[in-house]
């Protein structure tokens, strides 16, 4: 019972951690990403979402953005940004307003809603919904994109 309980917890631990550390990559100041992308000649990835209450944004973070080939593959090529529209966590209102501004800015109708910029900040793909697509799929399409290997 006791080493059961021990192996719970440590996978636990392990499985949080893994999730801090892939929210860690995750930029919510799209004017510092573009720069980051410039520098670094990667595309940004913008995910708009609604993080505690879309169950097809929870699957697609839980499937994909946190899964070994997408985080590989993000590592290498992509700057990330997050768009949260969270209900029962409140932003920070200058969050929340750049946040509003951005779903304004790119004609964000529903969630989830990614969106790529190149280096330069053009937009170059979008993609609304999440029907339970791979994360290895996800990938080959972002490979896909100008500007990644």
């Amino acid at each position: 019972m006791m080493k059961t309980l021990g192996i719970a917890l440590i996978a636990t631990f392990a499985w949080i951690q893994t999730s801090l550390a892939n929210d860690d990559a995750w930029l919510t100041d799209l004017t510092k990403a573009k720069a980051l992308a410039r520098k670094e000649n990667k595309i940004v990835l913008m995910d708009f979402t609604g993080s505690d209450w879309c169950p097809p944004c929870k699957a697609l973070h839980r499937n994909v953005l946190t899964a070994k080939e997408f985080t590989d593959f993000a590592k290498e090529n992509l700057v990330l940004v997050l768009v949260d529209f969270p209900t029962g966590k409140p932003l920070p209102a200058d969050q929340q307003k750049a946040n509003n501004a951005l779903k304004d800015t790119y004609s964000v109708r529903a969630f989830p809603t990614l969106i790529a910029l190149d280096s330069s900040g053009k937009k170059i793909w979008s993609e609304e919904g999440y029907a339970g697509t791979s994360a290895k799929d996800f990938v080959a399409k972002l490979k896909k994109l100008p500007g990644t290997e």
